[in-house]
């Protein structure tokens, strides 16, 4: 939102603020100032000149020859311009004069006449469309002052962030709001020069109100609930006047003319789009608002565009055909032209929703729509009219015929909402008494009608009824307009919840703390992805590229590891937390799971010069999945070799150097290993990248509780254990028998060797195992640990046909 700090003042009676100083207050505020712009930067070189003698260019028809008093004398100028005479005064840029455009003035001949000088154009100056004649100053000026000064551009333009629900905050009165308690307290709108003062008289029905030969008729009240329509003939359109063109340029709109310069001055100041037709071109005099029909399915908008229409986007129609596509854009053929003298001013009230469909369906964005599916004030629209009508009636002239129609099809009723001081401050930590509160949303428009024991009944105005409809949001209303800097810094008294957070958010904050410890950072990738890596479409992608969301994440992190390679970063380790989404059978919503998955590779460590590097391998991979897997399944998953486990078309892990994981059930819920070359840009100097993604249990058992458990006063007793075991069978296998046959009394099993050569048979490894025994209450005995292991070598022959090495 453009904002004229000239209109804010103007607006907002003894406020001493500058630019700023009123960027500082609206970013404490929560509107922050992205940018000011100074309008008179680029026009320092442009002064007044006044025209003493114009005549016709003697070897030329189309020129002019003129002589022009710029203050430092009187200087002879070659003009195009038809408007040009003598007496008037326009902005001249002297010879060594720079124009905004960057273009140097030069002295010249032209058609054999010196030219020492240019007069400009508004457009040449950036202040403007019109390139047809000259920008005549009215009231004339001093000749050599600076332009910039005698056209009032000594202001600034604020591009204040609105937020969504912010829409009263897309007006100058709305932002003016929020500086009220920094003059005197209170917004009123500025006087309109030349203002007829006239009495505007209305004509009320729903849904279909009629008179002085004009009908207006709502087919939709579901999306336009209020149309006013007033009729004003006799209006000269014209250039606006200078103060006019000069507010216009203050907000960062260009003039037009004075009819359309009103309608946008209006939406400017008020926020309450409005819309001028040209009555003679409407047909019937009729103005009626339905849904689109099926043989109504293109359209031409103001911009010359053919638009494609669907039967759920609502239209402005006449009698006989669509003039506007409502809340967007007007039609080309019932626009506002030079020869209009009769118009029709439209102000609605349109469902922020429809327009906003429309807006993307068309894939167009305009002021209006900009408004409107942020929301209107519903209570401001017959002061939007009238404050319109006005402007006309000053800046081109006619007459108001008839009232002014009002199709009130849905009425608004105002929210009041309760609004309790010990809530306020529970919430806020500070105690407000109930005149402070009404001080602090008085100014913002809401009106406290009464109060009893301790809570306040507030109606909300129409221009926040769209974000304020809870206590919670009066109280931030409050906290705002306090000052979110003016609460004690101290921490306040309070009382910690009991309420354990959810078993998944608990596996979530475990699984992010184990991995933060071995190095990784924690990534967060969009879910929308190409659609090779998708199977539910988006009705709304952010991008056409990307128009589903993902199946799995390891292939946004591949993205990520991408990004870091292409600015020499070989040392990558990343994880993340997120949903997957995959297709469910037809009439069931999309299957939604959380997944998590990590990528690694280059060193395993820091460079040092006391050892050599040494890259990440499969060794460090198969270690991360297997602490992941078992903290993610409660110690109820295996990671076994994933070699001859089938691999989704789709999936970037090798089989021939990778892992499966396998629930409780045996069912693979997640792979790991060697990231395949054709599933990144790697450049050649990048090592193996390794990666895994293991799906996290939908139903999670709540974390155990920790259990106190004394340090052991008795020594352990240690066997190592030089075991045959054929290549076929997993070393994890192995394990798991020992522990279910070393009995209670092992403590922990540890795989400290392999082996292949000289004393073992081919097709056969060497694995050593160190087998710790203890008893918590009495020191063991070399018996009772010898029963274990032969016990643990007796299962493993039977089973495996694993045989202890001599």
């Amino acid at each position: 939102m453009n904002v004229s700090t000239r209109w804010l003042h103007d607006l907002v009676p003894g406020l001493r603020l500058d630019a700023e100083a009123v960027a500082e207050h609206l970013a404490l505020r929560g509107a922050p100032v992205e940018g000011i712009t100074r309008l008179g930067e680029g026009l320092d070189d442009i002064v007044i000149g006044t025209v003493v003698t114009a005549a016709p260019h003697p070897n030329a028809d189309r020129l002019s020859l003129c002589t022009v008093d710029a203050g430092g004398g009187v200087v002879q100028v070659v003009c195009g311009a038809p408007n040009v005479r003598a007496g008037a005064s326009y902005p001249f840029a002297p010879v060594g004069a720079v124009l905004p455009g960057g273009l140097e003035i030069k002295k010249a001949k032209i058609r054999g006449e010196v030219s020492e000088g240019m007069l400009c154009s508004a457009k040449e100056l950036e202040l403007g469309s019109d390139h047809a004649g000259i920008l005549e100053i009215e009231g004339g000026g001093t000749p050599g002052a600076p332009f910039a000064d005698a056209l009032g551009l000594d202001d600034a333009t604020l591009d204040v962030e609105v937020t969504v629900n912010r829409g009263d905050l897309l007006s100058h009165v709305g932002v003016a709001r929020e500086l009220a308690g920094r003059g005197e307290g209170r917004v009123v709108l500025p006087e309109l020069p030349d203002d007829p003062c006239a009495a505007l008289a209305y004509e009320e029905d729903a849904p279909e109100v009629s008179a002085e030969a004009v009908s207006i008729r709502v087919e939709a009240p579901d999306l336009c609930s209020r149309y006013l329509g007033a009729v004003i003939r006799g209006v000269s359109i014209g250039p606006s006047p200078a103060w006019l063109q000069q507010r216009l340029r203050g907000a960062g709109a260009r003039p037009i003319n004075n009819v359309v310069d009103a309608t946008n001055y209006v939406m400017l100041e008020l926020g309450q789009p409005l819309h001028a037709f040209d009555l003679a071109r409407l047909r019937g005099s009729s103005i009626v608002v339905r849904r689109a029909r099926a043989e109504e399915a293109r359209f031409t908008t103001l911009d010359e565009v053919e638009r494609t229409l669907t039967p759920d986007m609502l239209l402005i129609c006449d009698a006989e055909r669509p003039v506007a596509i409502a809340g967007v854009m007007g039609g080309l053929r019932s626009e506002v032209e030079e020869a209009t003298a009769d118009v029709l001013l439209e102000c609605a009230l349109f469902d922020p929703k429809s327009v906003r469909a429309t807006r993307r369906a068309l894939a167009m964005s305009t002021e209006a729509s900009y408004r409107f599916e942020r929301g209107v004030d519903p209570e401001g629209m017959r002061a939007a009219v009238e404050r319109c009508v006005a402007l006309i009636l000053a800046t081109a002239g006619g007459t108001v015929a008839g009232p002014v129609l009002d199709c009130h099809a849905r009425r608004f009723e105002p929210e009041v909402v309760p609004l309790r001081l010990s809530r306020v401050e529970h919430l806020l930590g500070v105690a407000f008494e109930s005149e402070q509160v009404r001080s602090l949303l008085t100014p913002l428009g809401f009106e406290v009608l009464k109060e009893s024991k301790g809570t306040l009944r507030v109606r909300v105005p129409g221009f926040r009824s769209y974000d304020v409809r809870r206590e919670v949001d009066l109280i931030e209303e409050v906290a705002r307009t306090h000052g979110y800097d003016a609460f004690p810094s101290e921490m306040r008294p309070y009382r910690p919840g009991t309420v354990p957070d959810h078993p998944m958010f608990q596996l979530e904050d475990e699984l992010r703390a184990a991995l933060v410890v071995r190095g990784l950072l924690e990534a967060h990738t969009p879910a929308f992805v190409p659609r090779c890596e998708g199977d539910i479409e988006v009705v709304n992608p952010v991008a056409a590229t990307e128009p589903v969301v993902r199946r799995a994440l390891l292939p946004s992190l591949l993205r990520r590891v991408e990004h870091n390679f292409a600015r020499g970063n070989r040392d990558v380790r990343l994880f993340e937390i997120g949903t997957s989404f995959r297709r469910s059978p037809v009439g069931e919503a999309p299957q939604e799971r959380t997944h998590i998955a990590a990528v690694i590779t280059g060193r395993s460590a820091p460079p040092h010069w006391s050892e050599p590097d040494r890259a990440l391998d499969v060794w460090d991979l198969k270690s991360l999945l297997e602490e992941v897997a078992r903290r993610a399944h409660r110690g109820r998953a295996v990671v076994e070799p994933g070699a001859n486990v089938p691999l989704e078309p789709d999936s970037a892990i090798d089989p021939s150097a990778g892992f499966v994981v396998l629930d409780g059930t045996g069912s693979e819920v997640g792979r790991g290993g060697r990231v395949t070359e054709n599933a990144l840009d790697a450049p050649p100097w990048s090592g193996d990248v390794w990666g895994f993604e293991i799906a996290l249990p939908t139903q999670v058992a709540p974390a155990p509780v920790a259990v106190h458990s004394p340090l052991p006063q008795f020594p352990a007793v240690e066997r190592d254990l030089a075991l045959l075991v054929p290549d076929g069978v997993a070393a994890a296998h192995v394990a798991n028998i020992i522990r279910a046959r070393a009995g209670d009394l092992l403590e922990s099993l540890e795989l400290f060797d392999l082996y292949r050569g000289e004393g073992v048979p081919e097709g056969v490894r060497s694995l050593a195992f160190r087998l710790r025994f203890r008893a918590p209450e009495r020191t063991l005995k070399d018996k009772e640990v010898d029963r274990a292991v032969q016990a643990v070598l007796t299962r493993l022959e039977e089973e495996l046909g694993v045989e202890a090495r001599g």
